[in-house]
């Protein structure tokens, strides 16, 4: 179950990393020593002197920490230049409830003191349900103020923004009966959203309160706080692997709806987001094709992108 619940999470276009003109250099720094620590709820690699940067990782719906470092290849690049990395096993969250969310932070926020790590430049960052994390985490923050733990930016990497849509989209896989991995996901979300939401085309307002973005209604209320901070929306809108490994079309993907989303926010006066499509960058630490991977992200560019004050 832990294989298939993997695999079902399935404009302003990036110019910051191929402006010459702006573009940041990615620092070299001399090597600097870095510490481990490990805990169950964590692991962080920090450097020995003043981080330039603390970067919160969460991983898709069953990974953990181990799972993070195997798929996202960041830390060596995050060494020279003195970002210290957390990465979380905060996992299994499509939504949160208050409580959920005022733990989480707690949690950020004592790992954040044990460690001292500095505050002044944070990201979060998060692939497929851990995106969501990501976002609805920063959208807490910013809107308790309860710690001086505040986001300077947000990426997410082809995360199920739309819980009343992938209900729907579960639906068609379901009558298409097209793999049985298509068919096993597809049972378990529909299942896993009912039981706790209803039907979107009768309860969509259940869905609308804890979902990223609800498409239908051109409703992103639930990150309204984020407005003013930066955010980067990565996918890969790969329909051709999509039609053959899941008899998919293009608007039942994370990819279409992210692209909506940033429309969306842009439309609303956000206006440090970043839609970025990648193509033919999806691999499995084993080797896998997969569009719906870590691996779609550019790590020069997320760096330099976390290191630009």
């Amino acid at each position: 179950m832990k294989r298939i619940i993997m695999l079902f999470f399935n404009t302003l276009l990036i110019l910051s990393c191929y402006d010459t003109k702006n573009k940041l250099d990615v620092r070299q720094h001399d090597k600097v020593n870095y510490s481990t620590y490990k805990t169950t709820e964590y692991e962080l690699e920090q450097p020995s002197i003043k981080s330039e940067a603390v970067l919160v990782l969460f991983g898709g719906y069953p990974e953990d920490s181990e799972d993070i470092r195997r798929e996202f290849r960041i830390l060596e690049d995050a060494k020279r230049n003195k970002i210290a990395v957390v990465y979380s096993n905060y996992n299994q969250k499509l939504w949160f409830t208050e409580n959920e969310l005022t733990n989480l932070s707690n949690q950020i926020n004592e790992i954040f003191d044990k460690h001292k790590l500095p505050n002044d430049n944070i990201h979060f960052g998060g692939f497929s349900s851990g995106g969501l994390v990501s976002l609805h985490l920063g959208n807490y923050l910013l809107e308790k103020n309860i710690h001086n733990i505040v986001p300077k930016g947000i990426f997410i990497i082809d995360s199920p923004i739309d819980l009343a849509q992938l209900y729907f989209s579960s639906e068609k896989n379901l009558e298409r009966n097209f793999s049985e991995i298509s068919v096993n996901e597809s049972s378990w979300i529909i299942n896993e959203l009912g039981h706790n939401f209803g039907n979107p085309n009768t309860d969509l307002a259940n869905y609308e309160k804890h979902s990223v973005f609800t498409l239908s209604t051109d409703n992103h209320n639930n990150i309204k706080n984020l407005k003013d901070i930066k955010i980067r929306l990565y996918t890969e809108p790969d329909t051709i692997w999509w039609k053959k490994n899941r008899m998919a079309d293009y608007n039942q993907t994370n990819a279409y709806l992210i692209k909506k989303l940033s429309e969306s926010l842009i439309n609303d006066g956000f206006t440090h987001v970043e839609y970025i499509p990648t193509k033919n960058n999806g691999y499995r630490a084993n080797g896998d094709r997969h569009p719906h991977s870590w691996s779609i992200v550019e790590i020069d560019c997320l760096i330099q992108w976390i290191l630009k004050k």
